[in-house]
């Protein structure tokens, strides 16, 4: 592998992990029939612009409707208004949002054809406090979530519980419309329930299931918002509820599909690719430190894999924060490998948000090889101080290897790529 530059290779691997989930391949594949009368698409998501705009190109009927997305994140559409809102805590255009769309379903007929567009991160962008619920509460919700480590399955099933919009109380509005639903799935499991927590599908999870997430993870919430989960008046609609029978869930894109890519992509290259897993969850430092344990293993005694071999994984891992640092999961996970396979030559890896927004900074992750934390004690950083401080972003920043493709479109979750020569 005489001039080859890992970076470019890694950088590749994430384009065509993207690429695989191209909001116009992937819906142009999966539309829904004509309708007699109306089509109004709404959604939202961090990737939904870019699907309404593919929407909006690809459809060749009548068609109206709006989506909302992260500020910074918007596209150029002709018939579909974009909506940009706060992530990953919410904000009043969020709520203004979440208005907006439920009113937008509302009085139709069932001639008509509602499009629901919905990838990660739509729960932060449709804040819709239910009951006597205020959106501060719903923002101390969705702080307490993002700070306790939990899993986005059980973040999103808490959040459901909450909203007059999510848990398929989107969906429920619309009827008598059929609603059909393209799922661009950040949730290890696919459960297209679970993404965005589900405006438009309802899900089993009921609210003991939530009241048991919050005491598993020691979440402490405000005393509003747990009378209110202690109500029967925070029951989501169930999946056998009449208002659904005619709808449709289609997942068009996932980490799956865009692994697999990844992977065909490498061996184009000549280099031979496995797949550990594309639903991998866990602290990320915890996660990042088994990757390292497999990589040194392969760099050494040439198993469970020979090298040369790029090792990827999907998922989402949870930070549970201990300290006020910049950082995101994917910068975290890289930090504690990087720890990890320090000293080893021929080890590179690339860890990264599909989306291209890693936490609240504008990388999508990081680079790290087995010369990281050398290179960061020289530059003044204690690799391991700043893995304690939640403080990864700091880390990578100081050595250049902050990867900042910018916002992609798509949100298929996070991709790990470990190459070991």
């Amino acid at each position: 592998m005489t001039d080859f530059d890992a970076k470019t290779f890694l950088t590749s691997i994430f384009d065509a992990a993207v690429a695989a989930a191209d909001p116009e391949r992937t819906i142009r594949a999966h539309l829904p029939e004509k309708p007699k009368g109306r089509t109004v698409v709404v959604g939202a998501g961090k990737g939904v612009a870019q699907m309404a705009a593919a929407f909006d190109k690809i459809w060749d009927g009548p068609l109206e409707g709006l989506v909302v997305t992260r500020y910074g994140y918007g596209a150029p559409t002709e018939r579909i208004e974009v909506i940009e809102a706060a992530h990953p805590v919410p904000d009043a255009a969020g709520l203004e949002a979440a208005r907006r769309l439920l009113e937008a379903v509302n009085g139709l007929s069932s001639d008509d054809l509602v499009v629901a567009l919905v990838c990660g991160g739509g729960s932060a962008l449709l804040p819709s406090p239910a009951g006597r619920l205020t959106l501060a509460d719903e923002i101390a919700v969705n702080e307490a979530l993002l700070a306790s480590g939990a899993p986005i399955s059980a973040m999103n099933l808490i959040r459901k519980h909450v909203s007059t919009i999510k848990g398929g109380r989107l969906a429920a509005a619309a009827h008598p419309a059929k609603v059909v639903s393209l799922i661009v799935s950040d949730i290890p499991g696919d459960n297209p329930a679970l993404v965005a927590s589900g405006p438009t599908v309802p899900d089993a999870g009921g609210r003991a299931e939530a009241l048991a997430a919050i005491d598993a993870y020691g979440m402490k919430l405000p005393e509003a918002v747990m009378a209110h989960l202690n109500s029967p008046e925070a029951d989501a609609p169930l999946a056998d509820d009449e208002r659904f029978a005619r709808n449709e869930v289609r997942l068009i894109a996932s980490a799956a599909v865009s692994l697999e890519a990844a992977a065909a992509e490498a061996k184009r290259q000549g280099i031979e690719a496995v797949i550990l897993s594309d639903s991998m969850e866990g602290e990320a430092r915890d996660v990042g430190s088994v990757h390292a344990a497999i990589a040194r293993e392969v760099a050494t005694r040439d198993r469970p894999f020979r090298k040369p071999v790029l090792i990827l994984s999907g998922g989402e891992t949870t930070v549970t924060l201990r300290a006020k640092g910049k950082g995101g999961r994917n910068s975290e996970f890289l930090l504690a490998f990087a720890l990890g396979v320090d000293g080893l030559p021929g080890i590179d890896a690339l860890a990264a948000d599909t989306d291209g927004i890693d936490g609240s900074e504008d990388n999508a992750g990081a680079f790290a090889d087995g010369s990281s934390v050398v290179r960061m004690r020289a530059a003044g950083v204690d690799a391991k101080a700043m893995l304690a401080g939640n403080n990864a972003w700091t880390a990578f920043h100081s050595v250049g290897d902050l990867f900042v493709p910018g916002p992609t479109g798509t949100n298929v979750n996070d991709l790990r790529a470990i190459l070991v020569r």
